[in-house]
C-alpha cells in the first residue's frame, strides 16, 4: 500500500508541474578564470505547457528534454541547436521523464511511468526502438550516471533517499536521507554532488567520494533553491529564480552573480540548469 501511495504522490507532483508551464532557453556560456558570462538566449521549446529537464548530447549538438503532449503525457523531444529543429524522440502511451545520455552514448535513460502505477528506470537506444528496463524494484525519481556500472539515485519515499546503485551486482547502498532532486557527477574527480536538506532552512550541497563513499560539505544552497549545475572547469551554477549565480570551490566564500549580457528579462521562475559537455552552452528552464 505504501508503494502505491508514493507512486501516486510522484504522479501528482509532475501533474502540478505540468499545469504551471515552463520553457527552455539556450544561452551561450563562457567560463574563464572563475568568471561566468551568458549571452544570446534562444527559446528552444516555444510550446505551451511543461517543457523541462534538459540534458545535452554534445557530440550531436542536441538537447533532450521532457515535454507534455495534448493528453498530458510526457514524451522526450530533442532540439538540434546546430540545425535549429525539434523532433520527437519518444511517442508512447507511457510517460517519460529525466532523459539522460548513458556514459557509453548508446542510450537515453529515463524514468518510465506506466498507467498501472509501475515506475521504472529504462533506456531507449539513441537510434530509436523499444526500451530496456534497468531498475524496476525501486521508485526512482531522478538519476545520474557515474560510469557504466554506477548510478546515483533519488529514491522517492518518506523521506526521499540518496542511493548508489551498482548495476552488475544490483548492490544498492543508501547514503543519505532528505535529499533534493539535483544529482550531478563532478567534473575532473571521481565524485558526485547532491543537495542535503538538513532542515527546513538549511540546505547543503554535498560531495560523495566514489572511492570511499565519504560525504563532505561543499557549500550551502541559495535559500530554498535545490537546482544546480557544474561547468566543465568545476564551477557551480545556480539561480535564485531571476539571476544566475556562480561558486568557485576553494576560492569563494559565497555565491556571486554571473554576468548576463543578454536575456535578463527572460529569467523568471528559473529552476533547472544544464551545461553542455563542451562547456559553451547553458540550458535554463524558466516559468512560462
Amino acid at each position: 500500500m505504501k508503494t502505491i501511495v508514493l507512486v501516486a504522490l510522484f504522479f501528482a507532483t509532475f501533474s502540478t508541474s505540468a499545469q504551471t508551464g515552463s520553457e527552455i532557453y539556450l544561452f551561450d556560456l563562457k567560463s574563464k578564470k572563475g568568471e561566468v558570462t551568458i549571452a544570446n538566449p534562444i527559446n528552444i521549446t516555444n510550446h505551451k505547457g511543461y517543457d523541462n529537464q534538459p540534458f545535452f548530447d554534445g557530440e550531436h549538438s542536441l538537447v533532450y528534454y521532457s515535454s507534455f503532449n495534448e493528453d498530458g503525457r510526457s514524451d522526450i523531444k530533442t532540439y538540434s541547436y546546430k540545425k535549429k529543429e525539434t523532433k520527437s524522440f519518444t511517442t508512447t502511451q507511457e510517460r517519460e521523464y529525466s532523459p539522460t545520455l548513458t556514459p557509453d552514448k548508446h542510450f537515453i535513460s529515463c524514468i518510465i511511468q506506466r498507467d498501472n502505477n509501475a515506475q521504472d528506470l529504462g533506456k531507449y537506444p539513441v537510434g530509436g526502438g523499444t526500451p530496456d528496463i534497468i531498475i524496476d524494484n525501486l521508485i526512482v525519481g531522478y538519476h545520474s550516471w557515474m560510469d557504466n556500472s554506477h548510478l546515483a539515485l533519488f529514491i522517492l519515499g518518506d523521506p526521499n533517499t540518496l542511493h548508489l546503485y551498482q548495476l552488475p551486482t544490483r548492490e544498492d547502498t543508501v547514503l543519505a536521507n532528505n535529499i533534493g532532486r539535483s544529482l550531478h557527477k563532478i567534473p575532473g574527480v571521481r565524485a558526485f554532488s547532491f543537495v542535503h536538506k538538513v532542515s527546513e532552512k538549511d540546505w547543503q550541497i554535498k560531495k560523495v567520494d566514489m572511492s570511499t563513499l565519504k560525504i563532505s560539505t561543499i557549500t550551502a544552497t541559495l535559500p530554498g533553491q535545490e537546482d544546480i549545475a557544474w561547468t566543465v572547469d568545476g564551477l557551480l551554477l545556480t539561480s535564485n529564480g531571476e539571476k544566475v549565480f556562480v561558486f568557485n570551490l576553494g576560492k569563494d566564500s559565497s555565491w556571486r552573480e554571473a554576468t548576463i549580457k543578454a536575456g535578463k528579462q527572460l529569467l523568471k521562475g528559473v529552476t533547472r540548469l544544464a551545461v553542455s559537455q563542451s562547456g559553451d552552452k547553458l540550458a535554463v528552464v524558466v516559468a512560462e
